[in-house]
This record gives C-alpha cells, structure tokens and sequence, in this order.
C-alpha cells in the first residue's frame, strides 16, 4: 500500500470511529490549520509571499516567498489582507511624494532635464540624504524585515534581493555623501522602492481577486434570521444564535439562514451557489433545506436541524479552505526553482560586479548599477505566485461547479486519468426504480397502459408501485381515479377503474392463474434482470411493464465525455450481471466488472492499476470507501454517505456523473495554466539577466535598475492576469 492510500485509509479510520458525534465533516475540520488568512488560504502563498509580514505575530512583516514561519502561526487575529493592500498603496504614495525632490535634487536628473542647477542651493545634498533615508526606512520597511525573516531561516528568496538591492545602493550614495568620490544613488533607490510598491500593490489586488472562493461563499449566509417563538410571535436573532429544533420563517426571496427541514410550505429554493445545479428546487414540507440557498415565491415555515460548523456551507467552506492550503507537487517544483533563482541571481550579482569593476575596469557606480539590476530582475517574485495563484483559481472554478476538492495532488494527478471506474447504483443509475419498456397487447397505446398502471398503484407504498407512478408523472400522463383498491398478497394488487377491474400481477401470479400472454418479448426483458409485471383487465393481459435501476439521463453524456478525453469507462457493481450488462450497453461502457461484493472492490481497483493504469472510482456508499481509498483518485458523490465522502480525494456536491469528467477537466486546464505561468515567470530572466548585466552595452542596450524593477513587477502582474483566465 502506497503512503497516498495509507494516508486517505487513515483519515477513512478517523472518521468512521469519531462519527457518532453528530459533525459531518468535522475530521476535515480537525485537520485543518487556520493559520493564514483569505490572501493565503486562497492563493497557498506561503508566509507572506506578497506581504512580508511576520507570521509569529511579533512584527509587521515578515520573509516573502518561503515556507518559513509556519510554528509561529497565530490564527487570524490582526491580519487583514484588505488593510495590508491599503499599507502598500500608502506606503507606495507616501514614497512616490519623497521621491519628487529626491530627483530634483540630483544632479545627474537636473542635468537630464536641462534644468542645471536652478534647484540647487547649500546643504541640498544633506536634505537629499534624509529623504533617501526616509524612502529607504519607510517604503523599503517591507523588503527589509521580510530579508531578515529569510535569513533566519536560511531560505534567501525574493525579499534578499530586493534588500540587497536598496541595500547596497543606499549605503554607497550615503558613503558619497560623506566624502567618498562617485555618483549619488538616493534616486536610483527610491525609484526601486517606488516601483517594488507598485508592484506589490496591483500584485495583491490581482491575488485578493483571484481569492474570493470562501468570501463568496461565507457572504451566501443571511445576517438575521426570523425566529418564530413558542407564542408564534417572530424575532428576529442573529443566525449565530440559531439552534437545532428552533422554528425559523423564511420569506419569498431571503436567503434560507441554516440548514434545516421544512414543516409548512411550498417553495422552489435556487441551490447552485451550493449544489451547482442551477434549475431551482422544487421544496415542499418534509424536504431538507441548506443554509445559503435562496428562497423562491413561497413563505416557508422550518425547524433548524445543522448550525455553525454543521451547516452544510460550514462544511463547503472548510473543504475548500482545505484544498487552498493543501501543497500542490508542482508548487514544490516551483519553490525550489525560485530558491535556485535567487542564489543564481546573487551569484550573477557578484559576478556582474566583478566582470565589469575588476575586469572591465569600469567605473564603480556603473559596476554597482549594473549588479544591482541583475538581482532585482531576477527576482523570484513571479515564480513564487505562478502556482498558488493557479490553485486558488482552480479551486474556486471547482467549487463553483459543485466540486469540492480535499485532496491538492490527488486532484492535479487526475490529469493523468486513462480510466474511471463508476459504481453502478446510486451514480450511473438513480438507484430506484423507474420503469424502462411499456408492452401492449390491444387496443391500448403505452401511454393509457402506464397511466392504467399508476392508478392501479396509486394506493401502493411499494418501490414497485412508487417506479411506475413517478414514470407517468415523469411522462405528464392523465391518472385516472381508481377506487376499491386491494392488494393481493404475494401477487399484486387490483382496483376498479371506469367500472372495469384492473389488476397488476407478477409472471408467477400470471402463470398460477392459467392466463395467457405473449411473453416472448416479456421474457427477454426479464433475462436483461429487469422486473417485468404484467396488466390485466378482466381476464384479458392487456399490457406489462419492465421496470430496472432507472439510469441517469447525465450518464451518457459523462461516458461520451469521458470517451472523447481517451478516457476508458469501467462499471464495477454488485448487482447481478445481466442486470449490469444491460446498463453497460445503453451507456456504451469500456468494460463491466460485475458480482462483486464490496469487500473485493478494492481488490478490482487494484487489478486495474496493475495493467499500468491510472484509475479513478467514483462511487457513493459505504461499501465503496475501500474502492475509494485504494484507487489513484477517489470521487465522491456527494449525496452519499460520510464515509464515502471522508475517503475521497474530490467530492461532488450533485449526484451527476458528468461532474466527474468535469474533474478531470478542470485538472487538466489548471496543469496548462501552472505550465504557462511558469514559462512566464521564468521565462524571462533567459532575456532579461543578460541585458541587466550589460551584455549589449557596447551597442548602448543598458537597462537601470528602475527599468528592471519595471520588468520584475510587469511578470508577477502578467502570471497574476493569466492565472485568472483559467477557463474550461
């Protein structure tokens, strides 16, 4: 057993031996660590990849674009990603107002514009000094502190270069300030800063909105709820102070506040900002109804069964919170890429310095330029985003389409499907019966003998009784009235319609009674493992029904998905196999593995992958969590039981097959996503380093720092936008 299904068996253990206490998913909520707030949780970026700050909870800011600092979580209190983007728009204003007479207090700009030394006056150079200082204290504050977190930690990333950068430029024009012959660089560092804030700042934006998957779902539930007394008087209270058993009134329109089970009413409830099924709901009492789903027309009388973490939204939140923050494989490729990136590009910085002081023999201030825009263009900062802000689409994607993915690499594996193993009851068939073939043996069209039929039973509780009606309605038939109805125990049942006697009887009811029936036709349906019953008006068979698993209608359309993705489709079932066969040939299905009993399910996934393939199992009952855990990718239906949804990778709020292809494709378009994101963040540098360390400079190409930083920022914006183009 490999550690991946160990792993999934263990949490399936934890979850069926705690189950009794009422949460149902609360081992999910167990597991997590709400450490980090919205900016990463959505976006998986590791402490402060776009902030810096101090994740201890001792300082404002902290390493950037490292796995640092995650011992030290303190939970939400004081974070606020929407305050933090605001501090970076100031503090980039703040910067960018210094800045002004930092240039026009330069020499080497006044002479740019021509302006001389119009500007200048005694001591200019010393004002020039504070508000260098200023810029490099207050705007830099971010790049500095999240340096010294990196170098605590031993993981130099984007914040080293940066700090490097301002560093060394600040220092060297402080030294030239006081004496040392060269060129003033006040200007140079507060540009990069002014530009590094920018960057920053549109940065964040793009992630905050690439992030809104647990905002969007957090804001579905109401704020009040009408909470109606044991008088019958109504208060409103906030939701929070909803409990079980408490009666609430949810008005045409609202937003239903908890889940629950209506008493009194007739509604239809819009539940796709849940379900992603987007056809309304017919609801009528009895029915449950979830928190967040928005209520129809109708005035709805129910009683509060789930709150807090119960709530069926609670739930939602907490497996996509789990999904954002579990680690993606191809994340780790690129955190170690943009630790390598950083080395190279310090490593590039010293060399540069070197080639051009040492060797080149060129001025100090142009080798010192020419150092400092190789580490800030090849900044990592665009690396470290490709991949988190990619799983923060994809997960919000996902969710919106009502798949909700607990498993990060079991999902990006799904990519890589060849085949999908579907259990037949309940997933490729609605798990009751439906009736399939109307024979007539008169005058009497299919139409009149089902709608016969359904009158017949009208009076039954019997699935067979309950199939045959749904399908007359499913139909829209006309139900005649049918009175003195009477069962027939062990054979059927009969009522008088119009005067005549009408009975619905079995074949050995049919045969103990000496009546005659063309049962050919009858007689295959039954080998096919349907259950065929036969009408009777009188004396005369008039008609019969065949009755089976009724198959979803979405079923064909997931295998013929699923066959245009090369993707083969197994059936594995218990039931028997003239009755699985069947099923396979209307759906068209790759293979059928059928007789099994749920203990060997497992077993038959695992014999798929030892023909070399990639297997996902699709099912929604306890019996097939071993099939589940066992497979390479386990998906559950979500209208399934517990267990079955604590052992899978991926889970899917609809009891629709089609969902599970859409799995398969969403995975395969966020891999295309990371892949673009990862060739533009790094791309880049293939063009960009050269040129920053001066390669073309005898042809008069040279770029300043201020123009790489322009480069840097433009390629996190650039994965930023791409990442939030992820469509399927």
């Amino acid at each position: 057993m490999s550690n991946h299904d160990r792993a999934r068996r263990d949490t399936h253990t934890h979850h069926h031996t705690g189950h009794n206490d009422g949460h149902r998913r609360e081992p999910v909520a167990d597991r997590l660590d709400v450490e980090q707030e919205m900016l990463e949780e959505a976006a998986e970026v590791q402490p402060a990849t776009h902030d810096g700050r101090d994740h201890t909870g001792h300082g404002e800011y902290a390493g950037h674009g490292h796995p640092a600092g995650h011992e030290g979580h303190v939970g939400h209190e004081g974070h606020n990603h929407e305050g933090m983007v605001a501090d970076f728009r100031r503090r980039f204003f703040i910067s960018l107002i210094a800045t002004i007479p930092i240039l026009l207090l330069t020499p080497m700009v006044r002479d740019w514009l021509g302006i001389g030394n119009v500007l200048s006056f005694p001591g200019d150079v010393y004002v020039l000094l504070a508000l260098g200082t200023f810029v490099y204290l207050y705007g830099g504050w971010p790049f500095l502190k999240g340096f010294v977190e990196e170098v605590r930690v031993l993981r130099p990333g984007m914040m080293t270069l940066v700090a490097l950068a301002i560093t060394v430029a600040y220092i060297y024009s402080v030294a030239v300030v006081f004496g040392l012959p060269g060129m003033l660089f006040f200007w140079e560092t507060a540009t990069l800063i002014d530009l590094m804030l920018l960057g920053h700042w549109i940065e964040m934006r793009s992630v905050m909105g690439a992030s809104r998957a647990l905002e969007e779902l957090a804001r579905l539930l109401p704020g009040e709820a009408h909470h109606v007394q044991e008088d019958g008087s109504v208060h409103d209270v906030p939701v929070q102070h909803l409990r079980p058993g408490h009666r609430i009134r949810i008005l045409p329109g609202e937003k239903v506040p908890a889940d629950g089970r209506i008493l009194e009413g007739r509604s239809s409830l819009n539940e796709s900002m849940l379900t992603g099924e987007s056809i309304p709901v017919e609801k009528q009492p009895g029915d449950e109804i979830i928190a967040g789903s928005i209520n129809g027309t109708g005035a709805l009388l129910a009683e509060v069964e789930r709150t807090g973490e119960d709530s069926f939204l609670n739930q939602v939140i907490a497996l996509v919170r789990e999904a954002q923050q579990s680690k993606s494989r191809t994340q780790d490729l690129a955190n170690r890429a943009a630790f390598y990136l950083t080395l190279v590009a310090i490593g590039a910085g010293m060399l540069t310095f070197v080639a051009w002081y040492l060797i080149a023999d060129a001025v100090l201030p142009f080798a010192l330029e020419r150092t400092i825009t190789v580490m800030v263009i090849a900044c990592p900062h665009a690396l470290g985003l490709a991949i988190p802000l990619v799983v923060a689409v994809s997960t919000s994607l996902s969710a919106r389409r009502g798949l909700l993915i607990r498993s990060r690499p079991a999902f990006e594996a799904a990519r890589n499907l060849d085949t999908i193993v579907f259990d037949k009851t309940g997933t490729l068939t609605r798990g009751e019966f439906g009736v399939t073939d109307v024979l007539t043996f008169g005058a009497l069209s299919e139409e009149d003998i089902l709608a016969t039929a359904a009158a017949v039973e009208a009076g039954s509780e019997h699935p067979i009784a309950a199939g045959i009606i749904q399908s007359a309605r499913e139909r829209n038939l006309s139900i005649p009235p049918a009175t003195d109805v009477e069962a027939i125990p062990g054979r059927g049942i009969r009522a008088r319609i119009d005067g005549a006697m009408y009975r619905i009887l079995s074949p050995g009811a049919l045969e103990a009674e000496s009546l005659q029936a063309p049962v050919d036709s009858a007689s295959e349906l039954g080998r096919q493992g349907k259950t065929v019953v036969f009408l009777v008006r009188e004396q005369d068979v008039i008609g019969a029904l065949a009755l089976a698993d009724a198959i979803r209608p979405e079923s064909k359309e997931a295998v013929r998905t699923l066959h245009e993705m090369n993707v083969d489709v197994v059936m594995l079932t218990g039931d028997k196999r003239e009755v699985a066969e069947h099923v396979a040939a209307e759906l068209e299905l790759d293979r059928v593995i059928a007789e099994v009993l749920p203990e060997e399910k497992s077993n038959q996934i695992r014999a798929l992958q030892a023909e070399g393939r990639t297997v996902a199992m699709t099912g929604d009952g306890v019996n097939d969590a071993p099939a589940l855990a066992a497979a390479d990718v386990g998906i559950a239906i979500g209208a399934g039981t517990d267990v079955a949804i604590e052992t899978a990778d991926v889970i899917l709020t609809q009891s629709d097959p089609r969902d599970a292809a859409a799995v398969i494709g969403i995975s395969r378009a966020t891999y295309r996503k990371m892949v673009q994101n990862l060739w533009y963040a790094a791309g880049y540098n293939v063009v960009a380093l050269p040129l920053a360390a001066g390669v073309l400079a005898w042809a008069g190409i040279i770029l300043s720092p201020a123009v790489g930083a322009i480069l840097m920022s433009l390629s996190t914006v650039v994965v930023a936008i791409n990442a939030r183009f992820l469509r399927v």
